[in-house]
């Protein structure tokens, strides 16, 4: 099934001219680009991408998160392919880099634990989010794009798929 995920790249990544080596893998694995834009996130924007976190896992890792977010410019885009979510957030790896497997975006460009990002009291520097399913993929992908900012790829996989 051809789906559609959001990722974006965090400030950390940016800062540490990441950009190119992680669209590569996505684009390695055969994922199509559809969507994508650099932008600097206002509180109230990084608020909303992260309102369910608060509930999840508490109003100062939603804090810290927000924060992070807004530390510096973010790409956002809209990456489309086959099971695109899942794809997606095996070639990402775990939240947690340090756990992250070689391999992974996280496992191979960061190391840093949420122990000691909780000593610091600071949001992990992970580089990436990656939707964690389709329903959020598409709440998601609305915050962030209108739908004239995505290309449409309708039938591109399937002249590509053997």
């Amino acid at each position: 099934m051809i789906q559609r995920t959001l990722v974006l790249l965090k400030p950390d990544a940016i800062k540490r001219g990441l950009v190119g080596r992680i669209l590569q893998r996505f684009e390695d694995a055969g994922l199509k680009i559809v969507a994508m834009k650099m932008q600097w996130i206002e509180k109230k924007h990084a608020e909303k991408h992260y309102e369910d976190l608060g509930k999840r896992r508490g109003e100062e890792i939603k804090k810290r998160m927000v924060d992070f977010l807004t530390l510096g410019p973010v790409i956002a885009l809209v990456l489309e392919g086959i099971e695109a979510v899942e794809v997606v957030r095996k070639i990402v790896g775990g939240t947690e880099p340090k756990t992250a497997p070689p391999g992974t975006i996280r496992g191979d460009f960061a190391h840093l634990s949420i122990e000691y990002s909780n000593k610091k009291s600071k949001a992990v520097p992970n580089l990436i989010h990656a939707s964690d399913s389709v329903e959020n993929a598409k709440k998601e992908i609305a915050l962030w794009f209108n739908k004239k900012e995505i290309h449409d790829y309708k039938t591109i996989h399937e002249e590509f798929v053997f």
